[in-house]
């Protein structure tokens, strides 16, 4: 299993970014994919997770109405669009897959926000 997320950047507050995350080495389609975040100082937290079928999805409060995820299960893609940054949002950004029972982790890319 393999996770690699890219997009990460500077950007200014109320700025957008939109990161990847490109699986391999399962069955993308099949599995629930997460996105958390660790800002410095912090536990890694949930942000956002998407089913594997129906494309439901869920939120992390602080992010519902800014942050929309996706995947396109053709190129084991997953998504996260986040728009109207602020500082807070400031963290190492992580996909997650949970497969046969383990969780695996990208290594991260960097979000910053600030001016």
């Amino acid at each position: 299993v393999q996770l690699v997320e890219s997009g990460g950047a500077l950007v200014q507050p109320g700025g957008s970014l939109r990161l990847s995350c490109a699986a391999s080495g399962f069955t993308f389609s099949r599995y629930a994919m997460s996105w958390y975040r660790q800002a410095p100082g912090k536990e890694r937290e949930v942000v956002a997770v998407i089913s594997s079928r129906d494309g439901s999805t869920d939120y992390a409060a602080s992010v519902k109405g800014r942050f929309t995820i996706s995947r396109d299960n053709a190129k084991n893609m997953m998504y996260l669009q986040m728009n109207t940054l602020a500082p807070e949002d400031t963290a190492v950004y992580y996909c997650k897959v949970r497969f046969g029972g383990y969780d695996y982790w990208g290594q991260g890319t960097q979000v910053t926000v600030s001016s």
